[in-house]
């Protein structure tokens, strides 16, 4: 196979790291729509090893060499005190940045692109669907553990790359601009879903008037906690390792958790165009808790308080999120038919409509495992 893999030559980028190793061939790999990443085999002495190269999309993520300072931080602090705990498996549990040869964390080609590598983490796999409770758990220990490990990270604040990527009242702000303006003439048409949106203003600005007032302390959070970020063992099952760590930035512990509770808790998926179909699965939803809070030991009564209505606010999110980019004329998120983003969130509205309505199970729940 071919060392350039599209426009990228593959080999002259692993000759920037400090691999040690010979570039034997690569080939694209994985599920993710942002970066390029691709699967890489080298010879190290005889023994076939594989990392992982990506290309950071710079147009996605403005300041590709600030993420990798978050990304370093934070995978330095995990491998440190994996390392502490005596943990057999340190290089396995978290992502490890391999440096360059300047000693960077990534590096950064003529074109301007900036590349960084990782150790293939063998014998473990990423699901894009949760086949069952035990993944929702499993997934759900491993991002607590994630969160426990950040929560310690001492030094500056990370860097923001995503800003205000969780500021639910910054996204009704959008959707109120989106409205105004009307660009693509669709405001009438969704007259029912804005008062939706309108009509839990209050719900929107919780959470952050929360850490606001220093009730709710700001963390080190993932903020793209899908199951198909954590990587199980293919024998065990068990939570190895969290990945993709782009998103990693001061947040909620609460938006984590949330994001969890709406990709992995509804009964159909996100774009299913009969909201009907969609409720809250409470053995899922139990199963997210019990994995979470058996981590996620760090958390404080405030945070334990809002944890079942983190799942009502991200997923309210989403869907004034959605329904702001039916509104610009689908700019935003990719679609694959008409009226796709005002499917998704009505999806999501109803979705928001059934946590309501189990709310008080929900919490029962969280009270029983807290």
């Amino acid at each position: 196979m071919s060392s350039s893999t599209g426009s990228h030559d593959l080999r002259a980028v692993s000759e920037a790291f400090d691999l040690r190793a010979d570039f034997v061939h690569a080939h694209p790999y994985g599920s993710g729509h942002i970066n390029d990443t691709y699967c890489a085999w080298f010879d190290q002495a005889g023994q076939r090893l594989r990392y992982i190269i990506q290309r950071i999309n710079h147009n996605v993520f403005k300041d590709p060499v600030a993420l990798m300072e978050n990304v370093e931080r934070v995978t330095r602090h995990a491998l440190a005190g994996l390392q502490a705990e005596g943990n057999p498996e340190s290089y396995r549990r978290t992502l490890v940045c391999m440096p360059a040869k300047d000693g960077r964390p990534y590096h950064k080609d003529a074109g301007g692109n900036v590349w960084r590598v990782y150790p293939f983490i063998e014998r473990a796999r990423g699901y894009d669907e949760i086949e069952n409770n035990e993944q929702a758990y499993q997934a759900a220990r491993a991002f607590g553990a994630f969160q426990k490990f950040a929560a310690t990270l001492g030094g500056d604040r990370l860097h923001e790359t995503i800003p205000n990527f969780h500021n639910t009242p910054k996204r009704l702000e959008a959707l109120e601009a989106a409205i105004a303006a009307d660009s693509a003439g669709r405001a009438t048409e969704v007259a029912d879903e804005i008062a939706f949106a309108r009509a839990r203003a209050a719900d929107c600005s919780r959470i952050t008037d929360l850490i606001a007032a220093g009730g709710i302390p700001e963390r080190v959070t993932h903020n793209d906690t899908k199951l198909n970020n954590v990587l199980l063992d293919d024998v065990t099952a068990e939570g190895v390792c969290v990945i993709d760590l782009d998103t990693t930035m001061p947040g909620s512990a609460l938006y984590d958790f949330g994001d969890m509770v709406r990709t992995a808790a509804p009964t159909t998926r996100e774009d299913d165009p009969d909201p009907r179909n969609i409720g809250v699965r409470l053995d899922r939803f139990e199963a997210l808790v019990k994995g979470y809070l058996s981590s996620a030991t760090f958390l404080n009564e405030a945070e334990l308080a809002h944890l079942a209505f983190s799942g009502k606010l991200l997923t309210l999110e989403c869907g004034i999120r959605f329904l702001t980019d039916h509104l610009q004329g689908d700019v935003y998120f990719k679609i694959k038919r008409p009226g796709h983003n005002l499917d998704r969130c009505r999806n999501q509205f109803s979705f928001v409509k059934s946590l309501e309505e189990n709310m008080g199970a929900m919490e029962e729940i969280v009270n029983r495992h807290a």
